[in-house]
């Protein structure tokens, strides 16, 4: 499952990242390995992705969502 999968007010746990051109920036915003993600909300055309992880909120497109694998979370709201 990817992060483009998860519905918004749902959360999930990072567990791989994809990206090799993009790679350092995304781990540089704080998206890494075991990081807890709440999708806030999708865009109407879904594109982008509003998320909020260690504090903040961040927008990422769908293709970069595409390339971070996640998996559920049960209910944690951040």
């Amino acid at each position: 499952m990817t992060l483009k999968d998860i519905s918004p007010g749902e959360s999930c746990v990072i567990r791989n990242i994809n990206l090799n051109n993009l790679r350092k920036r995304i781990i540089d915003m704080g998206l890494t390995t075991g990081t807890l993600v709440f999708v806030r909300k999708v865009a109407p055309l879904g594109d982008p992705i509003e998320i909020h992880l260690r504090g903040y909120s961040l927008t990422l497109r769908k293709t970069e969502a595409r390339m971070i694998e996640v998996e559920k979370s049960d209910g944690v709201k951040l």
